[in-house]
Order: structure tokens, then sequence, then C-alpha cells
């Protein structure tokens, strides 16, 4: 099973910005609930998704010029990126259904 990979400020551009597929960012906090609710659901998806969309776990504690970039408010708060821009916003736990029919039509989006 696929699994999210962690990434940093350092390694960001490269595993995001750059990657060939499009990724599922979640921005998260150890000390988040709802965080802790949707990982197990991002873990399925990573899976679902494999060869399809790159699935990556950024922690906004370590990471606070990442959350800044991109004005990651509340947590936890999903990020679809295509062509390194955001294409899709998800804040706040959803149950899964609507989790993916929101990344569905964030992978229709035409970039550039």
């Amino acid at each position: 099973m696929t699994k999210p990979v962690a990434v940093t400020e350092q390694t960001f551009e490269q595993e995001v910005l750059k990657a060939d597929l499009p990724v599922l960012v979640d921005f998260w906090a150890e000390w988040c609930g709802p965080c802790r609710l949707i990982a197990p659901i991002v873990e399925e998806l990573a899976g679902e998704y494999a060869g399809r969309l790159k699935v990556v776990k950024v922690d906004v504690d370590d990471n606070q010029h990442l959350a800044m970039r991109y004005s990651i408010m509340s947590i936890p708060t999903l990020g679809v990126f295509k062509g390194g821009q955001m294409v899709e916003r998800i804040v706040g736990y959803m149950p899964k259904p609507e989790l993916k029919r929101r990344i569905e039509g964030a992978l229709r989006t035409k970039v550039g």
C-alpha cells in the first residue's frame, strides 16, 4: 500500500511543485484532532489513487513558511496541486466520499 510521504520546506518544490503527477498535500499538525481523524482516509486515498495522484503530508508546526506561503489558516487543509499550482483547497474534516468527489474534480481541472 502506498503511504503519504512527509514533505518539508526543503523538499516541497521537488516533491510537489515539480511532481509529474498531481499531488494531494495534507497540511496537518500532531496536536490537531480533526487531522488525526482524516489521516486514515488520506492514507486510504494514497493507495486508491496510486499512479494517478501523489499524496504527501506537511506538518505545519515544522514547516511554518509553507503554511504561510499557502495561507493555511486552519487545519486540516488539503490542497491538490497540478503543474505547480494549488487547484483545489479542502478545509476541515469531511467524509471520504466527499473528499473523493473534490479530488476527482481537481484531477479534471486543466492547468496553464
